[in-house]
Protein backbone atom coordinates (compact mmCIF):
# COMPACT_ATOMS: atom_id res chain seq x y z
CA UNK A 1 0.00 0.00 0.00
CA UNK A 2 1.16 3.49 -0.80
CA UNK A 3 0.35 6.81 0.74
CA UNK A 4 -3.01 7.83 0.18
CA UNK A 5 -3.24 6.85 -3.56
CA UNK A 6 -6.29 8.57 -4.79
CA UNK A 7 -4.91 11.71 -3.96
CA UNK A 8 -5.10 14.21 -7.00
CA UNK A 9 -1.45 15.50 -5.88
CA UNK A 10 0.61 12.74 -4.22
CA UNK A 11 2.07 15.31 -2.24
CA UNK A 12 3.23 12.41 0.42
CA UNK A 13 5.40 10.82 -2.28
CA UNK A 14 7.18 13.88 -2.37
CA UNK A 15 7.86 14.20 1.32
CA UNK A 16 9.40 10.68 1.05
CA UNK A 17 11.14 12.34 -1.39
CA UNK A 18 13.05 14.79 0.27
CA UNK A 19 13.85 12.32 3.42
CA UNK A 20 15.58 9.91 0.41
CA UNK A 21 18.14 12.63 0.70
CA UNK A 22 18.56 11.48 4.20
CA UNK A 23 17.05 12.15 7.94
CA UNK A 24 15.22 15.84 8.29
CA UNK A 25 13.30 17.55 10.32
CA UNK A 26 9.85 19.06 9.19
CA UNK A 27 11.51 22.68 8.89
CA UNK A 28 14.04 21.58 6.93
CA UNK A 29 11.73 19.69 4.45
CA UNK A 30 9.84 22.84 4.26
CA UNK A 31 12.62 25.13 3.51
CA UNK A 32 14.28 22.11 0.98
CA UNK A 33 10.08 22.35 -0.93
CA UNK A 34 10.77 26.30 -1.36
CA UNK A 35 14.14 26.44 -2.26
CA UNK A 36 13.79 28.72 -5.26
CA UNK A 37 15.77 25.78 -7.74
CA UNK A 38 13.84 23.56 -6.08
CA UNK A 39 9.95 22.13 -6.42
CA UNK A 40 8.45 25.00 -5.59
CA UNK A 41 8.84 26.17 -8.92
CA UNK A 42 5.95 24.04 -9.69
CA UNK A 43 4.43 23.03 -6.27
CA UNK A 44 3.78 24.68 -2.76
CA UNK A 45 2.52 22.97 0.49
CA UNK A 46 1.88 25.48 3.48
CA UNK A 47 4.34 24.55 6.53
CA UNK A 48 0.90 23.05 9.35
CA UNK A 49 -0.27 20.46 6.44
CA UNK A 50 3.30 19.41 5.72
CA UNK A 51 3.48 18.41 9.04
CA UNK A 52 0.35 16.64 9.24
CA UNK A 53 1.01 14.67 6.89
CA UNK A 54 4.53 13.74 8.44
CA UNK A 55 2.48 12.85 11.22
CA UNK A 56 0.35 10.57 9.06
CA UNK A 57 3.24 9.17 7.39
CA UNK A 58 5.01 8.23 10.65
CA UNK A 59 1.71 6.86 12.07
CA UNK A 60 1.24 4.74 8.96
CA UNK A 61 5.02 3.20 9.15
CA UNK A 62 6.67 5.08 6.01
CA UNK A 63 8.91 6.88 8.12
CA UNK A 64 10.12 7.10 12.10
CA UNK A 65 11.72 9.74 14.05
CA UNK A 66 12.71 10.72 17.86
CA UNK A 67 13.40 14.08 19.68
CA UNK A 68 16.53 15.00 19.80
CA UNK A 69 17.33 17.33 23.23
CA UNK A 70 19.10 20.68 21.82
CA UNK A 71 21.49 22.84 24.70
CA UNK A 72 19.84 25.95 22.85
CA UNK A 73 16.84 25.20 21.12
CA UNK A 74 13.96 23.32 21.66
CA UNK A 75 14.13 19.63 20.91
CA UNK A 76 14.00 18.60 16.82
CA UNK A 77 12.51 15.61 15.55
CA UNK A 78 14.47 14.54 12.44
CA UNK A 79 12.59 12.07 10.50
CA UNK A 80 13.84 8.92 8.33
CA UNK A 81 12.89 6.97 5.61
CA UNK A 82 11.51 3.52 6.39
CA UNK A 83 12.22 0.68 4.05
CA UNK A 84 8.19 0.69 3.43
CA UNK A 85 8.63 4.29 2.60
CA UNK A 86 11.33 3.87 -0.02
CA UNK A 87 9.69 1.38 -1.38
CA UNK A 88 6.45 3.17 -2.17
CA UNK A 89 8.09 6.50 -3.21
CA UNK A 90 10.76 4.40 -5.86
CA UNK A 91 6.80 2.92 -7.02
CA UNK A 92 6.02 6.06 -7.22
CA UNK A 93 8.45 7.66 -8.59
CA UNK A 94 9.12 4.83 -11.71
CA UNK A 95 5.02 5.19 -12.72
CA UNK A 96 4.39 7.73 -14.88
CA UNK A 97 1.23 9.99 -14.23
CA UNK A 98 -2.02 8.63 -16.17
CA UNK A 99 -3.72 12.06 -16.98
CA UNK A 100 -2.61 14.64 -18.55
CA UNK A 101 -3.82 17.50 -16.24
CA UNK A 102 -1.22 15.85 -13.67
CA UNK A 103 1.13 16.88 -15.82
CA UNK A 104 1.77 20.36 -14.62
CA UNK A 105 2.48 19.71 -10.64
CA UNK A 106 3.08 15.73 -10.40
CA UNK A 107 4.90 14.73 -13.03
CA UNK A 108 7.34 18.03 -12.24
CA UNK A 109 7.82 16.44 -9.00
CA UNK A 110 8.57 13.21 -10.59
CA UNK A 111 11.05 14.72 -12.11
CA UNK A 112 12.92 16.75 -9.64
CA UNK A 113 13.33 13.53 -7.92
CA UNK A 114 14.22 11.72 -10.87
CA UNK A 115 17.12 13.91 -11.51
CA UNK A 116 18.02 13.58 -7.57
CA UNK A 117 18.07 9.88 -8.21
CA UNK A 118 20.68 10.41 -11.32
CA UNK A 119 20.36 9.76 -14.65
CA UNK A 120 19.06 6.34 -15.12
CA UNK A 121 16.14 6.92 -13.39
CA UNK A 122 15.17 9.91 -15.33
CA UNK A 123 15.65 8.67 -18.50
CA UNK A 124 13.12 6.01 -17.12
CA UNK A 125 10.75 7.88 -15.91
CA UNK A 126 10.85 10.09 -19.29
CA UNK A 127 10.54 7.44 -21.23
CA UNK A 128 7.76 5.64 -19.49
CA UNK A 129 5.53 9.09 -19.67
CA UNK A 130 6.12 9.73 -23.45
CA UNK A 131 4.84 6.22 -23.63
CA UNK A 132 1.44 7.44 -21.60
CA UNK A 133 1.13 10.19 -23.80
CA UNK A 134 1.56 8.57 -26.60
CA UNK A 135 -1.53 6.25 -25.34
CA UNK A 136 -3.69 9.23 -24.40
CA UNK A 137 -2.74 11.01 -28.02
CA UNK A 138 -3.85 7.94 -29.66
CA UNK A 139 -6.90 7.16 -27.44
CA UNK A 140 -7.83 11.05 -28.10
CA UNK A 141 -7.43 10.46 -32.15
CA UNK A 142 -9.48 7.83 -31.97
CA UNK A 143 -12.50 9.58 -30.39
CA UNK A 144 -12.03 12.49 -32.99
CA UNK A 145 -15.67 14.26 -33.88
CA UNK A 146 -16.09 13.61 -37.58
CA UNK A 147 -13.84 15.60 -39.69
CA UNK A 148 -15.35 19.27 -41.34
CA UNK A 149 -17.05 19.47 -37.44
CA UNK A 150 -16.74 22.99 -36.17
CA UNK A 151 -18.32 22.55 -32.97
CA UNK A 152 -18.21 22.54 -29.45
CA UNK A 153 -16.64 18.92 -29.06
CA UNK A 154 -14.29 19.26 -32.17
CA UNK A 155 -13.01 22.86 -30.33
CA UNK A 156 -12.32 20.38 -27.15
CA UNK A 157 -10.59 18.03 -28.83
CA UNK A 158 -8.19 20.31 -30.81
CA UNK A 159 -7.33 21.67 -27.55
CA UNK A 160 -6.74 18.11 -26.18
CA UNK A 161 -4.75 16.65 -28.95
CA UNK A 162 -2.83 20.18 -29.13
CA UNK A 163 -1.82 19.71 -25.34
CA UNK A 164 -0.42 16.17 -25.84
CA UNK A 165 1.42 17.21 -28.64
CA UNK A 166 3.01 20.24 -26.28
CA UNK A 167 3.56 17.12 -23.96
CA UNK A 168 5.22 15.09 -26.31
CA UNK A 169 7.61 18.33 -27.59
CA UNK A 170 7.98 18.93 -24.04
CA UNK A 171 9.29 15.36 -22.79
CA UNK A 172 11.77 15.61 -26.07
CA UNK A 173 13.18 19.14 -24.71
CA UNK A 174 13.89 17.50 -21.48
CA UNK A 175 15.64 13.95 -23.12
CA UNK A 176 17.50 16.40 -25.19
CA UNK A 177 18.37 18.95 -21.83
CA UNK A 178 19.28 15.44 -19.81
CA UNK A 179 21.89 13.90 -22.44
CA UNK A 180 23.40 17.22 -22.74
CA UNK A 181 24.10 17.33 -19.00
CA UNK A 182 25.69 13.63 -19.24
CA UNK A 183 27.75 14.87 -22.56
CA UNK A 184 29.15 17.49 -20.32
CA UNK A 185 29.17 15.94 -16.48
Amino acid sequence: MSPKPAAPLTAEHALLGFLRQGPMHGYEIFQRLHDPDGPGLAWRMKQPHLYALLARLEAEGFVAGAARRARTRPPRRPLRLTERGRRAFLAWLRTPVDQPRRMRQEFLLKLYFARREGLPATRRLLTLQRGACRAWLKRQQADAPPKGARSYPHLVHAFRTGQIRAMLAWLDECERSVAAGARTA
